[in-house]
């Protein structure tokens, strides 16, 4: 059931997540800030903003604590490290070998991104980040 709650947090944190970075994208070309690297950019709003959703919502639901012991803010370094690892590190390379190297879409390759990452997330997540000590 865990597993379930935790997928269901992350298709909401998905859409919200590529609309965000859809937004920054369209908003870089409206201002005349789009560049070789404003998808990098986007995605790392996306990534800001998204994190402390699904932060939200899988210490409310999926990853509750029963015993008063986890320290909140502890958990959301941890959240945001570990999400930094597939958030950041690895959906930026990744990103940048959809586009540049296979020339695809800035508005797919974040799509392609999540078969990789999220299975990554959730064993980061129930083993260390929400991990009582």
């Amino acid at each position: 059931m865990q597993f379930v709650k935790f997928g269901l947090i992350g298709v909401t944190n998905t859409v919200l997540s590529y609309a965000i970075n859809v937004i920054a994208l369209l908003s870089f070309q409206r201002t005349d800030m789009s560049s070789n690297y404003d998808y990098l950019i986007a995605q790392l709003v996306a990534f800001v903003l998204s994190v402390a959703w699904s932060f939200y919502w899988n210490n409310k639901l999926v990853f509750k604590e029963e015993s008063g012991q986890r320290v909140w803010w502890k958990v959301l370094i941890k959240t945001y490290i570990s999400y930094s690892f597939t958030g950041i590190f690895l959906n930026s390379v990744l990103s940048w070998i959809w586009v540049k190297l296979f020339h695809i879409s800035k508005l797919v390759e974040p799509l392609i991104n999540l078969v990789i990452s999220v299975p990554i997330n959730f064993l980061i997540n129930k083993f260390w980040a929400f991990k009582v000590e």
